[in-house]
């Protein structure tokens, strides 16, 4: 399963979806999301932990994608 960097827009009220926090950065600026690269490199989302600012909520979480179902498998 892949990670999946997921970060919420509080004032504008979008979400974005990310494969790394890198890819954030090249389509968000730090002044949008309220905090630097190096601050999120360095935070813990890895944990499964949460940042929060004025600006946005960013959290990592696991993508599961579609596939065999073990229901599926044997029949």
């Amino acid at each position: 399963m892949a990670k999946v960097i997921h970060v919420h827009l509080i004032g504008k009220g979008k979400d974005f979806y990310f494969s790394s926090i890198t890819a954030v950065f090249s389509v968000l600026e730090a002044e949008e999301i309220g905090v630097s690269k190096s601050y999120l490199l360095h935070a813990g989302l890895s944990g499964g932990g949460t940042v929060m600012t004025k600006k946005a909520m960013i959290k990592q979480g696991t993508l599961v994608s579609g596939g065999r179902s073990k229901r599926s498998k044997g029949r």
